[in-house]
């Protein structure tokens, strides 16, 4: 299990864009990949799920990546956060 945490530095927060593609890149993978926020948490693969967090600006996120890919899928998630919120 890989695990990390990320602050949100987007102003307009995790918002439908970034929710979208959140979403495509965890589908990529075989692992089962979570996201969690105020002891919330939800699959990474369900759009309306992620959208349901209501995840803002300055708001810490957890990423849980489980399975046979996690180590690759845990560094592109979070490269992709860096880059995109």
């Amino acid at each position: 299990m890989k695990q990390f945490t990320y602050t949100i530095k987007d102003e307009l927060g995790v918002h439908a864009r970034p929710a979208g593609l959140l979403v495509k890149l965890a589908k990529k993978y075989s692992s089962k990949v979570t996201l969690e926020k105020n002891g919330k948490t939800c699959d990474m693969r369900k759009l309306m799920a992620v959208m349901g967090l209501g995840i803002k600006q300055g708001e810490t996120i957890t990423v849980t990546v489980e399975g046979e890919d996690e180590t690759v899928a845990a560094e592109e998630i979070a490269a992709f956060l860096n880059e995109n919120v």
